[in-house]
């Protein structure tokens, strides 16, 4: 049963490597347009320095994933820099989403610890640090694979304390989770989506509600306004988008939209379109 089908179709990961060489200089990465980034510590010694007073250093290859915006900065080695291989990363759009939500603001793994990225890693390694034809679209997309591999890591070794990515992990509510990700439309209740978890309906609310950190409805709910963000972007009509995330009338699902959003569906849409991600058209930088 592949548990991240239904998350992907709405929040499908994309990337854009910017960086790939030896980094000599201090640089901060502050760009409130950029959803993410995923950073590869191939050699050297780096200083790492995030949001606050937080702070501290990197002497083995590492990896280091910032899924939503976190201003961080990296101060390298003075005598040896830094090999670093770096990209900009987007999952699902601008919008905020349960993916990034279920991740810390910074996850920093070491290379030995996920030994089944090898072979990604390998392939990365070789077009950043070559100089053959395709390299930018090559890297690019081996860098959204890795971050498929990343997710199903923190996923199978349960490695976050709540949100989706935690449910998905147990295997109960990984059914019930499956289940609204791919029909947010049908008419789920507390009943039917216990019924899937094959649990009883207080068991199911109480153990989704402690480790994806909220209740199974105020989920659905949340999710049903996910995908409507995504079918708006995509020039749906309200009326269209209210009917394909379960709701009877367009009032009824622009109030529940205003709620959790803060917006109107139309507002929301207008601000969205005048909002280009520019780090698709980011050219790769290389340095010696």
């Amino acid at each position: 049963m592949d548990h991240f089908s239904g998350l992907f179709d709405q929040f499908a990961p994309s990337a854009r490597a910017f960086f790939t060489g030896n980094l000599c200089n201090n640089v901060v990465f502050d760009d409130r347009e950029t959803t993410g980034y995923l950073h590869i510590l191939r050699s050297g010694r780096l200083q790492v320095d995030g949001d606050g007073d937080s702070s501290f250093e990197l002497t083995d290859p590492s990896l280091l994933f910032v899924p939503s915006h976190a201003l961080h900065s990296f101060v390298p080695d003075v005598l040896t820099g830094a090999d670093l291989v770096c990209a900009r990363v987007q999952i699902g759009g601008s919008q905020a989403n349960p993916i990034t939500h279920s991740l810390p603001p910074m996850l920093i793994i070491p290379l030995s610890s996920i030994p089944t990225i090898a072979p990604t890693l390998d392939l990365l390694l070789t077009e950043a640090f070559g100089d053959h034809d395709g390299r930018q679209l090559a890297l690019d997309r081996l860098f959204e694979y890795l971050i498929v591999q990343l997710l199903r890591h923190v996923v199978a070794q349960g490695q976050l304390k709540g949100g989706v990515l935690a449910g998905l992990a147990d295997a109960r509510l990984a059914r019930a989770l499956k289940a609204v990700h791919e029909a947010p439309g049908s008419p789920w209740t507390l009943d039917s989506l216990a019924e899937i978890a094959g649990m009883s309906r207080t068991r199911f609310a109480a153990h989704f509600r402690k480790l994806v950190g909220m209740t199974p409805m105020d989920y659905v709910t949340r999710w049903r306004m996910s995908v409507a963000q995504n079918l708006l972007r995509k020039g749906r009509t309200i009326k269209s988008v209210s009917a394909a995330v379960g709701y009877d009338s367009a009032a009824a699902f622009s109030r529940t939209f205003a709620k959790i959003v803060e917006q109107s569906p139309r507002q929301w849409a207008a601000r969205d379109n005048g909002v280009i991600a520019k780090h698709a058209g980011a050219s790769l930088v290389v340095a010696s």
